[in-house]
């Protein structure tokens, strides 16, 4: 592939588009979850953690994602503010990651995809102290009978349970090349309502 060619594929002034674009293609190949991330945070004293949770929506300025408020992870965002995420699609070589600021979804979406939940992951939700110690799986289950027996039909969102939106102040997309001579470009700002500026990395 030519240079001007290899240029062409991060053209444009929209990298949540880009990610979009890799995301329809990795949709053809990957196995299972194309929209899997790496998310990272830091707790109080600094120390890393990361776990893997399912990127639900691209927006146009933001990324979202589903988890327990109280959780592990809900506590590190609350005391840190930031996140960063990795998006890999093995199947077509190309890779993302996102730097930025993260806060609790305060719109209607966080209700509109709980509804759109399966009846037993609703009941999940509720069952679940997520990150918290469980003394045996049978006390899971025990909380799971009893939510169904609470919620027949159709169990409300959690006050505990909703959306968390990722603004990203970096976004760098990686692909693969040959003799490991990959392709990296970024999208970087100091402040969320400045212009990207866009650069090529060494691999």
């Amino acid at each position: 592939m030519v240079e001007n060619e290899r240029n062409e594929i991060f053209d444009g002034k929209d990298p949540f588009g880009l990610i979009k674009s890799w995301m329809n293609e990795a949709k053809e190949t990957e196995l299972n979850d194309p929209d899997a991330i790496a998310l990272s945070t830091v707790d109080e004293n600094g120390m890393p953690n990361i776990r893997m949770v399912l990127l639900r929506y691209i927006l146009k300025d933001s990324f979202v994602f589903f988890s327990n408020y109280n959780s592990q992870k809900g506590k590190e965002i609350k005391s840190s503010s930031k996140a960063a995420f990795l998006l890999h699609w093995k199947s077509i070589r190309k890779q993302v990651r996102v730097r930025g600021v993260i806060s609790k979804d305060n719109s209607e979406l966080s209700k509109k995809y709980y509804s759109e939940r399966g009846y037993l992951s609703k009941i999940g939700a509720w069952s679940s102290k997520q990150s918290d110690i469980l003394i045996s799986r049978n006390k899971l289950l025990e909380n799971v009978d009893f939510f169904k027996n609470k919620f027949k039909k159709d169990p409300p969102k959690p006050s505990f349970w909703g959306g968390y939106i990722i603004k990203p102040l970096e976004i760098e997309f990686w692909m693969d090349g040959e003799h490991r001579l990959h392709d990296r470009f970024k999208w970087s700002r100091k402040e969320l309502d400045k212009k990207w500026t866009i650069n090529r990395l060494y691999p």
